[in-house]
């Protein structure tokens, strides 16, 4: 008998779109957050001064290595204290004796303001100092600091050393963190300009 002739049969090929991996959208996501809001304070016409330029020179620290503590006395005077603080992951880390007037400060009222002087840039940056007792922070911002050459070691929930600035008082001391609400920068080189920088305290 004949054979049927049969046409081969061939299967639709599935049009498919190209899926949006959801680990590129989280991350452009946590980038956006990142990045503060600004406003423009320049009168003179200059453009707003980029975060960015600033989180460059505190990545790699101040060139003098000091930054200023501003807090506030119970009879709400003033104190000023020069510091040895680290800028990690978008904070300033420092240390301080528990008896010394800006930890009784701090203990009393934790709003404060740091203010340093970069390459072409001054800056100023508000926020609350909390006090930061988890081991496994505390064995990181050591290392840190050894490796700028404090030879800071863990004791309990602080640090100590050898040795430390006059100012932070005898050892141990207890190690603070300051997560930034507002930041004003003014440039004094290139490219010029002002701008106030407020943060997403969600993240």
């Amino acid at each position: 008998m004949p054979k049927k002739a049969t046409a081969n049969k061939t299967k639709p090929k599935k049009s498919t779109a190209k899926k949006t991996s959801p680990v590129t959208s989280a991350a452009k996501d946590v980038a956006a957050k990142a990045e503060p809001t600004q406003k423009n304070l320049d009168i003179y016409g200059a453009k707003p001064l980029l975060w960015s330029r600033a989180v460059k020179q505190l990545e790699a620290g101040p060139p003098g290595g000091t930054f200023w503590l501003a807090t506030t006395k119970p009879d709400g005077r003033p104190h000023v204290a020069g510091v040895g603080a680290l800028w990690v992951d978008g904070k300033i880390y420092f240390v301080s004796g528990a008896r010394t007037r800006k930890s009784r400060n701090l203990t009393a009222n934790p709003n404060c303001v740091f203010s340093v002087s970069l390459t072409g840039i001054d800056l100023v940056i508000e926020g609350i100092a909390m006090r930061v007792t988890d081991r496994p922070t505390l064995l990181r911002l050591a290392q840190r600091y050894a490796a700028q050459g404090w030879p800071a070691s863990v004791s309990g929930q602080a640090l100590t050393a050898e040795y430390s600035a006059p100012s932070a008082g005898p050892a141990p001391w207890s190690l603070y963190v300051l997560k930034p609400t507002t930041a004003f920068g003014v440039a004094s080189g290139d490219p010029h300009g002002a701008t106030r920088w407020t943060f997403d305290q969600t993240r």
